[in-house]
């Protein structure tokens, strides 16, 4: 892969993989676990992130060396952002009062202009590199 593409992604999920954890901070603050029912309370909720976080990290290395499994990733990572901000937008529209906030409102938007910034590089990478 060309050096400035390399670059490029990796900014862009460096970005994005940013936006998505702080989004995942905040999600603490508004007991995420208790809005999608997920067992374990505060505790199992960080724990559940803790590979997420490890995977978003090595994903970040493997677009940095510009590997296919990197592409992969960054679509995945691009997918969770716009799901973050699809779902949460959708609960706001039902009337929930959680993410409501200004700063709630502002990193959801940022992570999904960012990933769909991502998604679109990444894609293009995967149709005009040769990864194979």
């Amino acid at each position: 892969m060309e050096p400035l593409m390399k670059d490029a992604l990796s900014w862009l999920y460096v970005c994005a993989a940013t936006l998505v954890i702080v989004h995942e901070i905040d999600s603490a603050y508004w007991k995420e676990w208790e809005l999608f029912r997920l067992p374990g309370g505060i505790g199992g909720f960080v724990l559940l992130h803790v590979p997420l976080v490890a995977l978003i990290m090595f994903g970040l290395m493997q677009v940095k060396r510009g590997t296919f499994p990197g592409m992969v990733l960054a679509l995945v990572l691009a997918a969770g952002g716009v799901f973050a901000f699809v779902v949460h937008i959708a609960f706001i529209l039902r009337g929930r009062t959680e993410f409501k906030t200004p700063v709630s409102l502002g990193v959801l938007g940022a992570a999904f202009v960012m990933s769909l910034a991502l998604a679109s590089l990444t894609v293009y990478a995967l149709c005009t590199e040769d990864f194979y």
